[in-house]
């Protein structure tokens, strides 16, 4: 009698876990497909903002510089929600923005060296 009690609460504990591994994979695939919606919103508007260079140019610079390129991006994004912008962006628009953006985040490098003083010993000959 006590096994068949002890078996019908490890079905009952198993249930239970397989149901909350279930909503959790579910709440991975709710998280993932709102990530998916998303990143097709900032493309789809990207691609209403930018003309084709521009894109390009702005792909490439993903590659090599996430980012900074994601900055670019919400920038954009930012001025478009705003209505700051007039039409499409060309690619010599794209650089001066690049630009703006990269004297904004520029890390000023300073290097100090500290010059361990050691015991001279000219100052105490005691020749």
């Amino acid at each position: 009698m006590a096994d068949d009690e002890l078996e019908a609460i490890r079905r009952q504990r198993m249930a239970e876990l397989q149901a909350k591994h279930g909503n959790s994979s579910s709440d991975q695939q709710d998280q993932q497909e709102a990530k998916q919606r998303e990143t097709e919103m900032r493309n789809s508007l990207l691609a209403q903002v930018l003309d084709q260079s521009a894109r390009a140019r702005l792909s490439n610079l993903a590659l090599v510089k996430p980012d900074k390129a994601k900055a670019v991006e919400n920038y954009l994004i930012q001025m478009a929600r705003f209505g700051q912008l007039g039409g499409k962006i060309s690619e010599t628009g794209l650089i001066e923005i690049l630009e703006k953006v990269s004297q904004q985040t520029e890390k000023k490098t300073t290097v100090k060296f500290n010059r361990r003083r050691v015991m001279d010993s000219d100052e105490e000959d005691d020749d």
